[in-house]
């Protein structure tokens, strides 16, 4: 019976090993050449790294795949296959990802091996690029219908919580975006609606800030302008109130305007974080996982376990979780100019403040599940080991059943990762502005400035029709 504890051993020692070695790449590390290629501005380049990636190709990943591929297709131009990425996304979003197995596959081994069903935040996104490439393609109902899934999506995230007011439940960019394509459409009274919600958003924040992103100025003009166009002077009256701005009506712009929107720096990657709790019982006999400080103090959540669930085996766990890491961007401001009128963008959607705080949110709910589950799987090694003592012949331990009880310890803790996919090749924020054209040809210039003081410029032409209209750029490094 010695050698074959001896084998067991040395098979989950190698396992182990190998899922250890496996462990210490993020998901950043393993698609790294696909977010060289998309910094440094070579998006078919970065199609053919997407297309090859075999970690992208695993079906777990679809969502991940469909996403930057998307995002892929769009920054080369090609809106037409950007949107049949977007749309596939979207159709696995409202088909559900994953199921009752793909919840028992992460419990046994780790959150990574589970279907990626994606952040909030990056669902709200898909329709963003989506609706800018149906406009690209003159395709002004399909882009109206996308403006209004965003109501769609921001009823379905709010079913999510209770407190909806302090989670993110809408996204208030989202609804601006909604607003100007409406605007562009003409149709101001759905401007206005979705306008005042993106205010709403704003005003029911502390400091009027809504995860990292102040008002824009730009919004209240936007909901003056269309409470005035469409009559209703009770909200005209209101809005002035509350911005401290006084509506004057003017004339629009012969050619109409341009609504540029800058995406700069690359989205937050993740990163794995180590913890280590114990799992303690309190004076009311109720058991509850704490850290070596005592900072956190998370309840047990007993319908994880079977009447088996044994407390002497758990005495440590060593539990994982994702982290956030910023990366700086190599541009901190820009100004647009038409040549008579320079203007300044503000910020409207901060994903690096969104990433953070979002995850920080469910810290508790989600490190409560890995513990729980943690402390599942040390008790059943436990068991297993104690099961061993004895249980040979002539009353000797049962080495195969010691065996595997240090086996699955092993594997237990080596397996043990935390899920660090997101889609990153989103921006870090995005700002916007908009500036009046003129009839027929516009020269227009974006400049641009490093943190160091470098500066560069963008010349893009625009015809000017009368109507608003729209254009991203990215600087995506």
């Amino acid at each position: 019976m010695a050698h074959i504890r001896r084998n067991i051993f040395k098979a989950s020692f190698f396992l182990g090993v190998m899922l250890f070695l496996f462990g210490c790449s993020s998901y950043n590390d393993m698609i790294a050449s696909y977010y060289k290629q998309i910094s440094a501005g070579n998006y078919a380049e970065a199609v053919k790294e997407l297309d090859k990636n075999k970690l992208l190709q695993k079906p777990r990943n679809k969502l991940l795949f469909l996403m930057e591929k998307g995002k892929a297709s769009h920054l080369a131009g090609d809106y037409e296959s950007s949107n049949q990425y977007f749309n596939e996304a979207d159709q696995l979003l409202e088909n559900g990802i994953g199921g009752a197995m793909d919840a028992v596959v992460g419990t046994l081994v780790n959150p990574m091996t589970q279907s990626y069903k994606g952040e909030d935040f990056e669902k709200f996104m898909i329709h963003y690029y989506k609706a800018l490439n149906y406009v690209y393609l003159n395709k002004t109902e399909d882009a109206i219908v996308e403006a209004r899934r965003i109501s769609l999506q921001s009823q379905q995230q709010g079913d999510k919580f209770n407190d909806k007011d302090s989670r993110y439940s809408k996204d208030a960019f989202s609804l601006m975006l909604q607003g100007l394509i409406y605007e562009s459409d003409r149709d101001v009274n759905n401007a206005f609606i979705a306008y005042r919600n993106a205010v709403e958003v704003y005003l029911k924040s502390e400091n009027q800030t809504y995860y990292g992103t102040k008002m824009p100025d730009e919004l209240k003009r936007d909901v003056l302008r269309t409470a005035y166009l469409n009559g209703f002077t009770s909200e005209l009256g209101r809005f002035e109130g509350l911005f401290g701005m006084k509506y004057e009506s003017k004339a629009a712009p012969e050619g109409g305007e341009l609504v540029f929107f800058w995406e700069n720096g690359l989205a937050p990657v993740k990163q794995q974080e180590e913890f280590f709790f114990s799992l303690v019982k309190g004076s009311s006999g109720d058991l509850f996982f704490t850290n070596l400080g005592g900072s956190i103090i998370i309840p047990f959540n007993y319908g994880y376990s079977d009447g088996n669930f044994n407390l002497n085996g758990v005495e440590s766990l060593r539990a994982t979780y994702p982290k956030y890491v910023a990366r700086a961007p190599y541009y901190n401001s820009a100004t647009l100019s038409n040549g008579a009128q320079t203007v300044s963008f503000e910020k409207a959607e901060d994903i690096n403040e969104l990433a953070f705080k979002t995850l920080s949110q469910r810290f508790m709910k989600e490190m409560g599940k890995v513990l729980t589950r943690l402390a599942v799987k040390k008790s059943a090694e436990y068991v297993l080991r104690q099961s061993s003592k004895g249980s040979g012949k002539d009353g000797k331990d049962n080495s195969l059943l010691e065996g595997l009880g240090f086996g699955m310890q092993l594997y237990s803790l080596l397996s043990e990762k935390a899920d660090t996919r997101n889609w990153q090749s989103l921006p870090a924020n995005i700002s916007y502005t908009r500036i009046p054209l003129q009839k027929g040809n516009n020269t227009i210039t974006l400049s641009l400035k490093s943190a160091s003081g470098t500066e560069e410029s963008k010349t893009i032409e625009i015809t000017g029709t009368g109507r608003l209209q729209f254009y991203n750029y990215s600087t995506l490094r």
